[in-house]
């Protein structure tokens, strides 16, 4: 059982751990050659494994909740 230090530990470390993942898996979709989505200068896009965008949509504006 792990002590309650060593868990605070890894609950802090999970923000990081979660970026580097989605990263790799935005590198291995690209590099498969699969085309990814994501938010460019407020603009919903799809992005190839040459570089090309094609634009999908308006992104919505981020809403904050209280």
């Amino acid at each position: 059982m792990r002590t309650e230090a060593e868990l605070d530990y890894l609950e802090k470390m999970i923000p990081e751990l979660a970026e580097s993942a989605t990263k790799k898996a935005h590198l291995d979709a690209l590099s498969r050659g699969q085309s990814v989505t994501e938010i460019r200068e407020g603009k919903l896009v799809s992005v190839a494994p040459d570089g090309s965008q094609t634009l999908i949509a308006d992104a919505k504006p981020m809403r904050k909740i209280k």
